[in-house]
């Protein structure tokens, strides 16, 4: 069974001001297009074939650079869509707000850290906000295309939020302004997905 590049639930040009249409389509069209290729070639005829990309990558080899690269950025950029709105922005609510200031004791404090894990991941990566079992929250950041889902990468939970900080990710619009990219995806963050996949694996 072979994984499909995931449709954008809104056009290429939905997130301007924030995240310009060229950089969506090329993002989304070219770079986890590729992403998805490239990983169905490196399953096709094993074992990993069939299984779900959550299956895959909680039960990687970290050595099978292909899967851990392609799986890694197939499955982060489904997320990245998927927490981002053109109705997006503002504070989330309920459960999921309760958790971030018992973490992190105020909204702002939480944005703060967010920002930081991604303003000085080094080089390539993502920073996340992650979920533990019993509700617990946790902000930290991966290299290249590793997330929390993998063995031994250092940062544990589910993701239920994540920024790529690859510069493929900003640069058209951007350059070398990462922060400036960082401060504009609070714009766009769709809390209320995000608090539905915290609730789901709290």
């Amino acid at each position: 069974m072979a994984f499909d590049l995931p449709k954008l639930p809104y056009a290429y040009d939905a997130l301007e001001p924030h995240i310009d249409a060229r950089t969506m389509e090329i993002h989304h069209g070219k770079h986890h297009n590729g992403y998805t290729t490239k990983l169905n070639g490196a399953i096709a005829g094993t074992d990993l074939d069939g299984k779900s990309i959550e299956d895959i990558l909680t039960g990687l080899d970290m050595n099978n650079g292909a899967v851990r690269n392609n799986g890694g950025g197939f499955y982060n950029h489904r997320l990245f869509w998927e927490v981002m709105s053109p109705n997006g922005g503002g504070e989330p609510t309920g459960e999921l707000a309760a958790a971030i200031n018992e973490a992190y004791g105020s909204f702002e404090e939480f944005k703060s850290a967010f920002s930081t894990a991604a303003g000085t991941r080094f080089g390539s990566g993502w920073a996340w906000l992650c979920v533990h079992k019993g509700g617990r929250v946790e902000v930290c950041s991966t290299p290249n295309q590793d997330n929390p889902l993998m063995p031994g990468v250092g940062c544990g939970g589910f993701p239920v939020l994540g920024i790529d900080v690859w510069e493929h990710a900003y640069y058209l619009n951007y350059q070398n302004r990462r922060p400036d990219y960082v401060a504009a995806f609070f714009n766009v963050i769709n809390w209320e997905k995000v608090s539905e996949l915290y609730a789901s694996n709290k």
